[in-house]
């Protein structure tokens, strides 16, 4: 493998480099959504509805205090801000959710753009240095000529190889940051429809008026 490295040329070392980045992204992206899933609490998130609907807002900001799920945190400081505009700060919550899930991403964006691209500069650097043979009246050797060729087709290999690698990471983890947005605003839009009903209605159901 490494004879097979040093074949490629210089550029092989740019590819190295972005071929480590991408893995140290990818595993640490992956260990987020990991953490991210053992701390939802569904069942604050009902609270919290539950609370709002009774017209305990304060109960309801009191009860998602210290959570670390990132829906719950969202529902919070919403209501936390409900005064100023409660639209508002669930959409400066939210977005800052988002963000969180965001990092990483246009990294390995670039990664799978520029790792091809870096292949193919090593394989074009290399048909220039193997057809260079013809002017140097080195056809004596054509295998010199056809192992430079073989030998400048390692670069895009490399290059398609981090591309596609780095794919897999970079759609699982846009499709979980799609998943977390549907989910903060579907319970956005609970609280929402929550904060509109009269404290009144509840209040009716109750004593059966």
């Amino acid at each position: 493998m490494f004879q097979l490295f040093q074949k490629g040329g210089p550029v092989m070392w740019p590819l190295l480099i972005t071929s480590l980045v991408a893995l140290t992204v990818a595993i640490e992206r992956l260990f987020f959504i990991a953490r991210e899933k053992t701390r939802r609490r569904p069942d604050l998130v009902e609270k919290i509805l539950g609370y709002t609907e009774e017209g305990k807002v304060d109960a309801a900001i009191r009860v998602g205090q210290g959570s670390q799920d990132f829906i719950v945190k969202t529902l919070v400081y919403g209501l936390a801000h409900r005064g100023k505009s409660f639209s508002n700060a669930l959409l400066r919550a939210a977005n800052q959710e988002l963000k969180r899930f965001n990092q990483g991403l246009p990294i390995l964006d670039t990664i799978i753009t520029l790792a091809p691209l870096l292949g193919l500069f090593g394989t074009v650097t290399g048909m220039i240095h193997a057809f260079g043979l013809l002017g140097n009246r080195e056809l004596d050797a054509p295998a010199a000529i056809t192992g430079g060729i073989a030998e400048a087709l390692i670069a895009t290999a490399f290059g398609l190889v981090i591309a596609i690698v780095a794919l897999i990471p970079f759609n699982y983890l846009n499709a979980r940051m799609e998943e977390a947005r549907h989910e903060i605003e579907d319970a956005s839009n609970q609280l929402e429809l929550v904060l509109m009903k009269p404290v009144n209605d509840y209040e009716n159901s109750i004593t059966g008026r």
